[in-house]
């Protein structure tokens, strides 16, 4: 390698995600105009609102939240974060939701957080995630279809953060299936490695959806003067929809508790299977032994001790009493 730097992608310089960022304007009606950082965009209409979205990790992008933030604020966005949340500061609010990379398996979901920064006429969005790919900025240039307020462009990102969820959901209960027809053929090692993967991957899933749940509830009934009906009812529609899913991987959760008990109950099962055998051969070996033991002691007075063939005599004695014993344990269902 010769150390050259690489030279990003024109997507991302078009997406913004080097340098200071990109800029959108919205109508409030649908509508939608891009203007690149370095015009001066105009003042967001009345009824619409600005979106600038940029890498958080941009040194030019840090430096240009640090001038409209201030220092504390613009930490809070670029500073990343182990759970989703939503946090109120006097009428603005800084919501960070958690998405699945593209593409993502459910062992390694490769999670990516983004930032919002939401206040009269103006959000931003600071994240490593290629944002307007992620929204679909085409297809709110060809028709009237943007965002018409920025709890409509929050609800919409935590739409499409479930959306790369619920393909991964599907697979987490084929996975489950799976597991459940590897116990049906008594493959219970096997079923077992397998569900206690499955269950952390299930932990791990919870961990990353109840929280967004809970951020998106709390923008929801926060008293922001900017928000409308129209708007708590899309965040509560947002949040909905993330709750159904927490409720597929809590059934998916519980199942896998089922299926854990029946691999239990299998283990249980063949080791009673195992001590029943066991039982069973000491019953009738026991009395063998007993009479074996008692004719091989070393005294006079032994029975049969001067006949030439009492040693087959005793061996029929006793594959005779063994008969009789496995005979009464089968008519008496003990075996």
């Amino acid at each position: 390698m010769d150390g050259t730097p690489k030279q990003p992608s024109d997507r991302a310089l078009h997406n913004g995600l080097v340098g200071v960022g990109a800029v959108l304007i919205f109508d409030g009606d649908g509508g939608m105009k891009r203007y690149e950082p370095s015009d001066v965009p105009p003042s967001a209409p009345p009824r619409g609102f600005k979106l600038i979205v940029g890498n958080s990790k941009a040194p030019e992008f840090k430096l240009w939240l640090r001038g409209e933030l201030g220092e504390f604020n613009s930490g809070l966005l670029t500073t990343p974060t182990s759970r989703a949340r939503c946090t109120v500061m006097d009428d603005r609010a800084l919501v960070m939701l958690r998405v699945v990379r593209p593409g993502a398996a459910p062992h390694d979901v490769g999670r990516q957080f983004l930032t919002v920064w939401i206040e009269r006429g103006r959000v931003i969005i600071a994240s490593e995630l290629n944002i307007l790919d992620f929204l679909g900025l085409t297809k709110w240039e060809q028709g009237a279809h943007a965002p018409i307020s920025p709890a409509d462009l929050i609800a919409r990102l935590a739409l499409r953060a479930t959306d790369r969820l619920e393909p991964l959901i599907e697979m987490l209960g084929d996975r489950l299936d799976e597991v459940e027809e590897t116990l049906i053929t008594h493959r219970t090692e096997r079923a077992q490695d397998n569900l206690e993967h499955l269950r952390r991957t299930l932990i791990n899933f919870r961990r990353l959806v109840w929280p967004q749940r809970d951020a998106l509830t709390t923008l929801e009934i926060e008293d922001l003067s900017f928000f409308s009906d129209r708007d708590r009812l899309r965040l509560r529609d947002a949040a909905m929809r993330t709750a159904r899913i927490g409720d597929e991987l809590q059934a998916l959760s519980e199942r896998a508790v089922l299926v854990h008990e029946e691999i239990i109950d299998d283990r249980a099962e063949q080791m009673n299977r195992t001590m029943l055998l066991l039982a069973a051969v000491t019953v009738v070996f026991s009395p063998l032994t007993l009479i074996s033991g008692m004719l091989g002691m070393n005294v006079s007075g032994i029975p049969l001790a001067d006949y030439g063939g009492a040693f087959w005599v005793v061996c029929g004695a006793l594959i005779a009493l063994a008969g009789a014993l496995v005979w009464w344990m089968r008519k008496s269902r003990l075996f």
